[in-house]
């Protein structure tokens, strides 16, 4: 299609016309392979829900928060697992010389 000889306003008028083009092509070419697909699976002796609903939904591990192992003394809101590395005022706490029991919850 030679668009060179088309004025202003005619291309202007092409390209609103041209994505409703496009979705409804795609929409077509949707159609027709999805009736490609539901004949091969025909044929294999499957219907298309069996395939895809057959299909093992995968499980997701949710993750329980961790308890608080340890807790400052004096500031509450301060707390470890116990995992992960020492935040700085359990480093704090045993660089004075105490012990890392004297936290435990």
């Amino acid at each position: 299609m030679d668009i060179s000889s088309l004025s202003l306003a005619e291309l202007k008028q092409l390209q609103k016309q041209i994505p409703a083009e496009i979705v409804k092509r795609e929409d077509q070419e949707k159609k027709k392979v999805l009736d490609e697909v539901r004949a091969l699976a025909e044929a294999r002796g499957f219907s298309i829900d069996q395939l895809i609903g057959g299909a093992k939904e995968t499980k997701v591990r949710v993750s329980k928060p961790v308890a608080v192992k340890y807790r400052h003394p004096e500031n509450q809101a301060l707390t470890w697992t116990g995992r992960g590395r020492k935040p700085q005022w359990v480093e704090a706490w045993i660089g004075q010389g105490r012990k890392i029991e004297e936290l435990a919850v």
